[in-house]
């Protein structure tokens, strides 16, 4: 599988974003996708991750109720609507897919990885 993430920018604070992230391959239903992010300097954190079906979805308590994680099973392409943005929001973002069934906020039970998008809040 191979990931794309797409969508960072530049934003003030309060404003809202949102990433897309496009997989290749035929089996992208079967996957667990996640959002991470990571600022300078320090290290990788969970953002949101949803179920192959996209009944199940979880954020870190940083986020919720501000980012909402979809996916289009239809499209190869996992979402991460991104509202109320905060400086503190500032990193580069990127999505990942798990061949494991149980949604999971840890990094390494990841099996694949994008690129990952600038997302800059000014304040």
């Amino acid at each position: 599988v191979q990931l794309q993430a797409s969508g960072g920018g530049l934003v003030q604070a309060g404003g809202s974003l949102r990433l897309s992230c496009a997989a290749s391959g035929r089996t992208f239903s079967s996957y667990v996708m996640g959002w991470f992010r990571q600022a300078p300097g320090k290290e990788r954190k969970f953002v949101a991750a949803i179920s192959w079906s996209g009944v199940s979805t979880y954020y870190a308590d940083s986020v919720k109720g501000r980012f909402t994680i979809s996916r289009d099973n239809a499209k190869n392409t996992v979402y991460l609507q991104m509202n109320s943005l905060k400086p503190e929001d500032t990193a580069v973002y990127y999505c990942a897919a798990a061949r494991l069934g149980v949604v999971t906020r840890v990094p390494h039970e990841y099996d694949y990885w994008g690129q990952g998008t600038l997302v800059t809040v000014s304040s």
